[in-house]
């Protein structure tokens, strides 16, 4: 974590990414486990948090944690349209994360006052991306896109964009995407397992957390 970041104030994307080695992909089913599970995480180091639009639940979840949870950065993640940006900009989230990209998504987010990591799979979504600005990007689904080679590749002629792989990013695999010159952090749902939730094992989500930010990155 990096504990000079002021979180109180407006964020950018490559804040968001450059805070710790992982932002936890969460799904959330009940709105009372949001704020446990964030302090959760929070407690083990992990404050950006991305709440994924996968469940009804979602922006009450967002809600709670923004609310009661200071400490913690709620995010949403599955940002689709121009309505989810605006609805999770009012539920309280800093920060939006998306599977892809498209310019009415990026111009609802500016609007709305939300840094968005937009998720790329190819060279002419990291150009469409970066002709609206945005150089900190998803790269999405990472492992089945191309994993780390395809970032390597993408070193090159993108040398100018940082990354953030998500999807099929484990414990076992991050420190190999993390090594990456153009790897700023990952994202991973393995910080928050269905079966802890299930459990109500917040010590599990703390010690998760402060193994993942244990992880070495070559580019913070």
């Amino acid at each position: 974590m990096d504990v000079t970041l002021d979180v109180s104030g407006h964020l950018t994307a490559l804040q968001v990414m450059r805070d710790a080695p992982v932002i936890p992909v969460i799904v959330l089913t009940d709105v009372r486990q949001a704020v446990l599970l964030a302090r959760a995480l929070v407690a083990g180091g992990i404050r950006m948090l991305e709440v994924t639009l996968r469940t009804p639940q979602a922006l009450a979840c967002i809600e709670a944690i923004a609310r009661e949870v200071p400490e913690a950065v709620a995010g949403a993640g599955t940002v689709r349209s121009a309505a989810d940006a605006q609805a999770c900009a009012m539920a309280g989230a800093r920060f939006a994360v998306s599977p892809g990209y498209t310019h009415a998504v990026g111009q609802a987010c500016r609007d709305a006052g939300l840094p968005l990591l937009p998720g790329v799979a190819t060279g002419s979504e990291i150009m469409m991306a970066q002709e609206d600005g945005l150089s900190a990007l998803k790269f999405f689904p990472a492992l089945q896109a191309g994993g780390p080679a395809m970032l390597k590749a993408w070193s090159g002629p993108f040398g100018d964009v940082r990354f953030c792989p998500t999807g099929g990013v484990t414990m076992a695999n991050a420190a190999e995407f993390l090594a990456l010159s153009n790897v700023v952090c990952v994202g991973g749902s393995w910080l928050t397992p269905a079966e802890a939730l299930a459990r109500g094992d917040w010590a599990q989500v703390t010690a998760l957390a402060q193994q993942a930010c244990q992880l070495i990155r070559s580019n913070a």
